[in-house]
C-alpha cells in the first residue's frame, strides 16, 4: 500500500493574517473558475480543488455546494 502524503494549500501573499476564511473562500471559487473554464476533470484545476479541501470547513463547502446549485450562490463564478 503507498503512503498518503498530507498537505495543506502553500502560503498566499493575498492572506497574510491567521484568519483563513477569505483564503477558503478565493481557493473555493478559484476551482469553480477553473472548471467552468477548462471543464471537469481538468487536471490543472485538482491544485485548487486540494486547498480549498484543505482550508474550508466541509459543511461550509457543503451549504456553497447547494447555494450554487440552487442558483443562489454569493461569490463571483
Amino acid at each position: 500500500m503507498s503512503e498518503i502524503e498530507l498537505k495543506t494549500a502553500p502560503g498566499d501573499y493575498r492572506f497574510p493574517t491567521t484568519n483563513q476564511s477569505r483564503h477558503c473562500f478565493t481557493r473555493y471559487i478559484e476551482f469553480h473558475r477553473c472548471v467552468a473554464a477548462k471543464g471537469d476533470g481538468a487536471t490543472e484545476c485538482e491544485k485548487f480543488a486540494k486547498y480549498y479541501r484543505s482550508l474550508c470547513p466541509a459543511e461550509w463547502v457543503d451549504r456553497w455546494n447547494e447555494q450554487r446549485e440552487n442558483g443562489v450562490f454569493p461569490g463571483p463564478l
